[in-house]
């Protein structure tokens, strides 16, 4: 296969995993004071795998642009979404395994975007310092990111148990 189909497919894919996690970002679900809204964290590791970190970042941030274009998310989905996407992407280009890459999404969108969030807040949704802390938004980062690896996790390793998963990298 040329390197010109190659891209339509990546192109296509990215495009569907764009969709799939605007839509899927009208599905979340009460975990104690937080929501917890996976489906953006599945698809930063599923492009991880299947994409690569470039296009990772690049559907995160499509993602996260039109969710707040459509009202259905806010600034503050940048941040989580893209540190995310780069970091699962990297560990897995780099070690290809997936726990790593599990464990990279849930660093990069917990720790690093729900930090990264705090002085987002600040410039642009106009909060003091005052009225929120520097961690404020760790843990509803953790909850909705550690969902969304759960997800991308069960699906990935059924995938790579029956083989289907090195097919479809195969016809990329």
């Amino acid at each position: 296969m040329n390197d010109s189909t190659s891209n339509v497919k990546k192109v296509t894919i990215a495009g569907v995993l764009v969709a799939v996690a605007v839509v899927g970002s009208t599905f979340s679900f009460p975990v104690g004071i937080s929501r917890c809204a996976p489906v953006q964290h599945m698809i930063n590791i599923l492009c991880a795998v299947l994409l690569g970190r470039y296009y990772g970042v690049g559907v995160a941030f499509c993602a996260s642009t039109l969710r707040l274009v459509l009202g259905l998310g806010s600034i503050l989905a940048f941040p989580g979404s893209m540190w995310g996407a780069l970091l699962s992407g990297i560990v897995y280009h780099r070690t290809g395994n997936l726990l790593l890459t599990l464990l990279a999404e849930v660093f990069g969108t917990g720790i690093l975007g729900g930090l990264s969030a705090y002085p987002l807040a600040i410039l642009v949704l106009g909060k003091s310092a005052g009225q929120i802390a520097f961690y404020t938004y760790v843990v509803p980062f953790l909850i909705s990111t550690i969902g969304g690896s759960l997800l991308a996790g069960i699906l990935l390793y059924a995938l790579r148990s029956t083989g289907a998963l090195q097919q479809i990298k195969q016809h990329q």
